[in-house]
């Protein structure tokens, strides 16, 4: 569901605002996605303005998490892996008009949508992303922060009746029973993607691209695989290519994914919740 047109329109004229400002000649904004951030393309400049909308709502300070996500992509930049900071204006992060943004770098030739394929192809476009991340030393969040955006993200939830207080009590319950072995976890950590999926992996005819590090922290590589796992459910894989897929990343233990797999559900859950009831509050619009 798109955002509300209204808000759609005031990222768009934000970002040709700083644009603007920075001198980047632009004949016209193409909405390319409109959910929970707003992405424009300010044509004919190979820019992509990611403007925050809804997800906002996720950090506590959106200009510390967008600073980390443009450290990181600058530290992949030598890659080809992630799509790059914009090296035509200051890639950020901006604020105008109460709206956080970052610009990058724009990708021709992407296909919609972001599909299946190869399991293999796949697991290396992971893997190589792990690789290439695991010396990076800049600052970053840990997993006890993402602990506390979700518990914060909680915390707004508004229930409108018994049925759903009861389903907000259930979620609390859920997330600190997780508590010890993900979000206290001892396992080895590094710098990660953050939310890993199919639609964060642009896929062109020559190469596949990581996108959107809003979420970027230091944790446990199981955190980045078990969103990929739910990614490739969702997106109709069978549990033999999801198998395949590990194997070729060089996993093993399946199992050990579960608990990861599990908070992932509670914060997809609690975002859902949260993203209905602002759209509730702004009378049903997107």
């Amino acid at each position: 569901m798109r955002v509300d047109l209204d808000l759609e329109g005031r990222a768009v004229a934000a970002a040709r605002a700083v644009a603007s400002a920075y001198g980047l000649a632009q004949t016209e904004a193409r909405v390319l996605y409109s959910r929970s951030n707003v992405l424009v393309h300010l044509r004919p400049a190979p820019v992509v303005a990611r403007v925050m909308t809804g997800t906002v709502a996720l950090h506590d300070d959106p200009k510390q998490w967008l600073e980390r996500e443009v450290s990181v992509l600058r530290f992949l930049a030598p890659s080809g892996l992630a799509v790059r900071p914009s090296s035509v204006i200051a890639p950020g992060p901006h604020r105008h008009d109460g709206l956080w943004m970052t610009f990058s770098e724009w990708i021709p030739d992407i296909e919609q949508p972001s599909h299946l394929d190869d399991p293999g192809r796949l697991a290396r476009a992971l893997r190589n992303l792990h690789d290439e991340l695991q010396p990076f030393d800049g600052d970053l969040g840990g997993l006890s922060d993402l602990c506390a955006d979700i518990e914060r993200l909680h915390g707004r939830l508004e229930p409108t009746d018994a049925v759903e207080a009861g389903k907000v009590s259930s979620l609390r319950a859920r997330l600190d029973a997780l508590g010890e072995v993900v979000f206290k976890s001892t396992l080895p950590t590094q710098a990660l993607h953050g939310d890993v999926s199919l639609s964060n992996l642009l896929h062109t005819r020559q190469r596949l691209v990581w996108n959107d590090f809003e979420d970027t922290f230091r944790g446990p590589v199981h955190w980045d695989l078990a969103s990929y796992v739910i990614s490739l459910g969702n997106r109709g894989a069978s549990p033999r290519f999801v198998r395949r897929m590990l194997d070729a990343y060089g996993w093993d233990d399946e199992q050990a994914l579960a608990p990861f797999i599990a908070a992932h559900g509670v914060y997809d859950e609690i975002w859902q919740m949260y993203d209905v009831q602002r759209r509730r509050s702004r009378g049903g619009r997107g």
